[in-house]
């Protein structure tokens, strides 16, 4: 879904907004130090975990399909001396194996076409995270959402026991299958996603 978040993402300068999403806080609050640590941030839209997590010490290779999410991140953080920002389609670039000790996947997966390029690529994602490494990811998932905010968006959504078993070799530290209510920006129109995050540990190599 190249682009899906296009119409937000010119309508306004900062459509994400600049706090962290949840399960990045609660990542930095379970490590408790990252400086130092390698992460890549696939699907790092309009970059406000990337620079939270550079803002820590950490080093951030961002990637995101979009040229218009890219502009708007590098105009919004002009200080993110440790994060490198990369157009680019995370399906397709090669990822060196045990390469980063942070994956970030934030709103990722739903923005693929189908069950099987999610499966692909979260397994891509987790092959570049080293053993002892941590996963942030968060989802659309199949069981309830109100796409009235986003009439050119066309998720990929995917049950939540599903991501479970993606990650089933892992330790999961948080899982979880809520609902997230907001307003976006551009139309101010109120409504919801259930979503899937999941903050898990690599134990093994898969």
């Amino acid at each position: 879904m190249d682009g899906g978040y296009d119409i937000g993402y010119k309508s306004c300068p900062c459509f994400w907004g600049r706090k962290p999403g949840s399960m990045v806080k609660h990542l930095v609050r379970h490590i408790g130090n990252v400086s130092g640590l390698g992460v890549l941030d696939a699907g790092c839209g309009e970059g406000k975990n990337a620079t939270y997590l550079a803002k820590r010490g950490a080093s951030v290779r961002a990637i995101d399909v979009s040229e218009l999410a890219l502009s708007n991140a590098q105009r919004a953080w002009t200080n993110a001396a440790k994060v490198t920002w990369e157009q680019a389609d995370i399906r397709r670039i090669l990822l060196k194996a045990e390469a980063y000790d942070i994956v970030i996947a934030y709103g990722l997966t739903h923005c693929l076409f189908s069950e099987q390029e999610v499966e692909s690529t979260l397994t891509k994602l987790q092959r570049t995270t080293r053993v002892g490494g941590y996963h942030a990811f968060c989802s659309f998932n199949s069981r309830a959402q109100d796409l009235s905010a986003h009439p050119g968006l066309a998720p990929c959504l995917i049950p939540h026991a599903f991501y479970l078993k993606l990650y089933s070799e892992w330790s999961l530290l948080e899982a979880t299958d809520e609902d997230l209510v907001e307003v976006h920006p551009h139309n101010n129109i109120r409504h919801t996603h259930s979503l899937t995050r999941i903050l898990a540990r690599k134990i093994g190599r898969q």
